[in-house]
């Protein structure tokens, strides 16, 4: 599963004037937000705040509540509807708080006539679905105002897997997939409409394809819309996890030019006995098998990757050894969390480290981080790449867009480029950096 604690949030539908969807959390959250927001924009819904929570860690709800009281004290004649995770596994302390008017499933957020009863017939629903009995995922409705740049899909939600550390199993239920018809279908409206990037989204991608008639895997379901869609130029995997790859997926990824050169890890700790306590499905040495697998096949994959500091019993011998991984596995870039413990999980009944040495542990991680992202584009200094553009150059302002080797470049013109547009490519000659960010003295706009 993909593990998630930087916390975020964003407004989800610049079109509606007086509604709005706050997403906390994962980038599943802002998909799900940029969906809630077209339905809730369809049915008419007016003067509401759609609050989308976050669960993955105490301090995830917290700053969930957190938000609710500022949206209620900044617009105090505004409903609050309150839906995601936290709202899912606890629903009666969020329909507890005076500031919150409903509470919405997971289920029933992604449902168009949830938000057809609240806007057109004024119905404020307080009962959440069990969602440990859902057996199926439909998609959801398409929309195409993702942005030129990229656009993210949802393929699959839910885990069937019960890490020791995460809770979200009991808010997603059990891992369900969408048809690949239907996937083909979103991303096929997305290119038409001029998307440039598309990124596979959920919660555990790596688990697609079971609950689906033909058991379709991850590497079917890429190899159908890069055969069904060849006009799309670039497909991007969200966090992985190697023990579930199939052959017919690693061969896409080391192959298919389409497929961008970024992998992100579902890694979490470098150390065999903490893996086994997390209830990992791999070992050290079965990542670092993957990684220099992908890297003899296909050498200019970068890889990122999550990893907790701080897991409960982790000595400073177990923690040297998810220090080391970073080398040994040549990760580029890492997220990094210090272990917070989740009420209703194993972990969080484990013995406890103490929050300094946490936090230490995860500072000296995040300092390693970023000597192994210095070094990557250390390496591609010097060289040209290939941009998708994000901002485009204006006046003083430098050009903004994405290797895809998730590489971040900023970037002056070179003759006139005014008529270039955010989701378009650029030919970038890659001159410095500054130890986060690649820069280019010129760019040709690529045809």
């Amino acid at each position: 599963m993909q593990h998630v604690t930087a916390m975020s949030e964003q407004t989800a539908n610049p079109e509606i004037s007086d509604t709005e969807v706050v997403s906390m959390g994962c980038r599943l959250n802002g998909y799900e937000s940029d969906k809630m927001s077209a339905m809730a924009r369809t049915a008419g819904l007016q003067n509401t705040v759609i609050v989308n929570s976050c669960a993955v860690t105490n301090e995830a709800v917290r700053q969930t509540r957190q938000k609710i009281r500022q949206i209620k004290k900044s617009t105090p004649g505004k409903e609050i509807i309150v839906t995601g995770c936290a709202a899912q596994i606890d629903p009666e302390s969020f329909r507890d708080m005076p500031e919150v008017d409903a509470v919405v499933g997971n289920a029933q957020k992604m449902n168009a006539d949830t938000w057809n009863d609240i806007g057109q017939h004024g119905e404020r629903p307080s009962n959440v679905s069990e969602i440990m009995a859902e057996t199926s995922l439909s998609a959801a409705i398409e929309t195409t105002n993702q942005g030129r740049t990229r656009a993210y899909v949802q393929i699959q939600n839910g885990c069937d897997h019960r890490c020791t550390f995460c809770i979200i199993p009991y808010g997603r239920g059990n891992s369900r997939s969408v048809a690949v018809e239907d996937v083909i279908s979103e991303v096929r409206g997305l290119v038409e409409t001029g998307t440039q990037e598309i990124v596979l989204t959920g919660v555990d991608i790596t688990s697609y394809g079971p609950d689906l008639p033909g058991d379709p895997t991850l590497g079917v379901l890429v190899a159908r819309l890069l055969a069904a869609i060849p006009d799309l130029p670039r497909l991007r995997l969200s966090s992985i996890d190697g023990a579930e790859i199939d052959e017919h997926l690693f061969e896409l990824m080391t192959t298919e030019q389409r497929i961008t050169p970024y992998l992100h890890l579902s890694l979490q700790s470098g150390d065999d006995m903490i893996l086994k306590r997390m209830k990992r499905r791999h070992t050290r040495a079965q990542a670092i098998d993957f990684c220099r697998r992908v890297k003899v096949l296909r050498p200019e994959v970068a890889f990122g990757a999550d990893i907790i500091a701080g897991f409960p019993t982790e000595t400073e011998e177990m923690f040297e050894n998810s220090v080391s991984l970073v080398e040994v596995c040549d990760l580029s870039y890492l997220h990094v969390f210090p272990y917070s413990a989740r009420t209703g999980t194993p972990a969080a009944r484990m013995p406890q480290l103490d929050r300094q040495v946490i936090k230490d542990r995860a500072r000296k991680l995040r300092q390693v981080g970023d000597m192994a992202l210095s070094r990557h584009l250390d390496g591609l200094t010097g060289k040209t790449g290939l941009v998708l553009t994000e901002k485009v150059p204006t006046g003083t302002q430098q050009g903004r867009g994405r290797l895809g080797n998730f590489a971040e470049v900023s970037f002056d013109p070179k003759g006139d480029l005014s008529l270039l547009e955010a989701g378009q490519f650029v030919r970038v000659h890659l001159k410095e950096h500054d130890g986060h960010v690649l820069r280019g003295a010129s760019a040709e706009k690529e045809e």
